[in-house]
């Protein structure tokens, strides 16, 4: 896909330099607050960590989780609960998602992508609709991944194409295998989905970066 940019090795410090560089840009572009989608995972958390000593204004900045597993937000494997604690203490508000809640307006989109082309909790099994008139869906991965045997909460393609500017985070090889067939339109998974619907989103395609 001709917008997608790839950023090879980069750490997670080098990461944050360029997530808060972008975000500082879009704060100084406007009086609003800013929103923005993240996943969770044990890749994002040290980025996050890494983001929040930067010199931003967090109290400007609305954190949404791309997906979660429905347990307590202080289960282990709440999503939510861990990115409260990360950037609650420096002013960001964080949003746990919900089935009724309307379409955001998101500044930028960060995703992930499993080995199997899942992005957010958008498993292949779910069969995610590029045109789904939902902003958030609950969902049951099938199969459910033995290191979080939960029911997920997502948000849905149109709801993560609702940007200008979206980030992948994709480390190891055979995910970038993946990705690149999904890129080049020689798959239907989930992420394949999300980039082509990406190439003809109205008004104006999201630009995609992809850090590996």
């Amino acid at each position: 896909m001709d917008q997608i940019d790839f950023i090879p090795d980069m750490d997670a410090a080098e990461i944050a330099d360029r997530l808060a560089a972008y975000l500082e840009w879009a704060l100084d572009a406007s009086d609003a607050d800013l929103t923005i989608a993240v996943p969770g995972g044990s890749t994002p958390f040290p980025i996050f960590e890494e983001l929040v000593t930067r010199d931003l204004d967090f109290t400007r900045l609305i954190v949404w989780p791309t997906d979660d597993r429905i347990v307590p937000e202080d289960h282990e494997a709440s999503n939510t609960g861990k990115m409260r604690a990360i950037f609650e203490p420096v002013g960001a508000q964080v949003v746990g998602l919900h089935e009724d809640a309307e379409m955001p307006e998101f500044a930028l989109v960060w995703l992930g992508m499993g080995a199997d082309g899942h992005i957010a909790s958008l498993f292949p099994n779910t069969d995610p609709q590029p045109d789904d008139a939902r902003a958030v869906r609950r969902i049951t991965p099938d199969p459910l991944p033995p290191e979080a045997p939960f029911d997920r909460i997502t948000l849905t393609i149109p709801a993560l194409l609702n940007c200008p500017s979206i980030i992948f985070v994709i480390r190891g090889d055979e995910k970038r295998a993946v990705f690149d067939a999904a890129a080049a339109g020689d798959s239907d998974l989930p992420v394949a989905r999300l980039l082509a619907q990406a190439k003809t989103w109205e008004p104006e395609a999201p630009r995609i970066t992809c850090f590996t």
